[in-house]
């Protein structure tokens, strides 16, 4: 397998795509990653709205996997 990967970062390289290293010699825009959200960005949980959580009060008591799971502060309720 490691020996195809050569030959292909090769052959990239052969038609100016890739250098020896295997690192792209211009920006094709192909691999760029779409800009995080702002939520995302900052690390936090995702907030979604459903019953009040009874730990801060926020009414973000979700089911989640079985169990209720507040969005906005990570409480995990009863499971069942």
């Amino acid at each position: 397998v490691a020996y195809v990967a050569r030959l292909v970062i090769h052959r990239y390289a052969m038609l100016g795509i890739l250098d020896e290293a295997g690192q792209p010699l211009t920006d094709m825009g192909l691999l760029q990653t779409p800009a995080p959200k702002l939520a995302a960005a900052a690390g936090t949980l995702q907030v979604q709205a459903g019953k009040p959580c009874p730990e801060c009060g926020n009414a973000t008591m979700i089911h989640k996997d079985g169990c209720d799971f507040c969005t906005a502060c990570g409480y995990v309720g009863q499971c069942g």
